[in-house]
């Protein structure tokens, strides 16, 4: 006897569930974000170029890794890597002002990212705004009170979520409106932060924004992504991805 297994698409579950509607938001950074961007890619670009000439790509993939991280940061807000920093975000402006739109006509958001550092600085924001929010990240110890209070209270109409402590096990379907912050390179994680809303029970249309900032990192890796599916994962396995790229496809990415 061999096992069979049988797998489902959620369309084939659920064909009732309402549709998705879902938009890449393409955001500019402010000029002196865009100085502080240019800097960085030139230094670290330098750094990865010696370290291939030294030792190789494939002994060269925390360099390389450490050098996406600190332009993916700063694709979103230089005050992820500088807190002190007064420049400003031009995806953050955008994040701001589509947050202050809905929130004022009464639907529920969910906001997810991968740095915490980014929820903090929205955090800020809805303080200094007025607007309640509900936060869960791993560091949350009243996981339950904190999900309760986003499901069941209606002035609460903002969840600030990280995808570690968020991405699985949640059923969010109050929400209409699901925010993803930072491109993330494992569509499927990025799929299950959609599905905490669109998912059994969900009886309204859910809206998903993909925030991506023009001219960085975000954008190349998304254009990687369509003609490369196993760059997908790049920023959550080992060293062995990093080894199965060229040093062309590589340095294309800091260009």
């Amino acid at each position: 006897i061999n096992p069979f297994l049988l797998r489902r698409t959620k369309e084939e579950v659920a064909p009732e569930l309402p549709p998705v509607t879902e938009t890449s938001v393409f955001c500019t950074m402010t000029e002196e974000q865009q100085s502080i961007y240019e800097a960085e890619k030139s230094k670290v670009r330098n750094s990865i170029l010696e370290k291939f000439d030294s030792e190789g790509v494939k002994n060269s993939s925390v360099l390389v890794l450490r050098a996406l991280m600190l332009l993916r940061q700063l694709a979103n807000h230089p005050r992820m890597i500088n807190s002190n920093s007064d420049a400003a975000s031009g995806k953050f402006a955008e994040v701001t002002e589509s947050l202050g739109t809905i929130l004022s006509e009464n639907h529920k958001v969910l906001v997810f990212s991968s740095f915490v550092r980014h929820l903090k600085l929205l955090e800020e924001f809805c303080l200094a705004s007025g607007f309640k929010y509900a936060m869960l990240t791993g560091a949350t110890t009243n996981r339950e009170k904190v999900i309760n209070s986003f499901k069941r209270k209606s002035d609460i109409q903002l969840f600030l979520i990280s995808l570690k402590a968020g991405g699985v096990g949640l059923n969010l379907t109050e929400a209409e409106y699901v925010f993803i912050l930072d491109p993330w390179w494992n569509p499927a994680a990025e799929l299950q932060a959609l599905n905490r809303a669109h998912r059994i029970g969900q009886d309204k249309k859910v809206f998903v924004y993909r925030f991506i900032t023009k001219d960085t990192v975000e954008e190349k890796i998304v254009q990687l992504q369509q003609r490369k599916r196993d760059l997908a994962d790049l920023f959550v396995t080992s060293d062995s991805t990093i080894a199965g790229m060229t040093q062309d496809e590589i340095l294309a990415i800091f260009t």
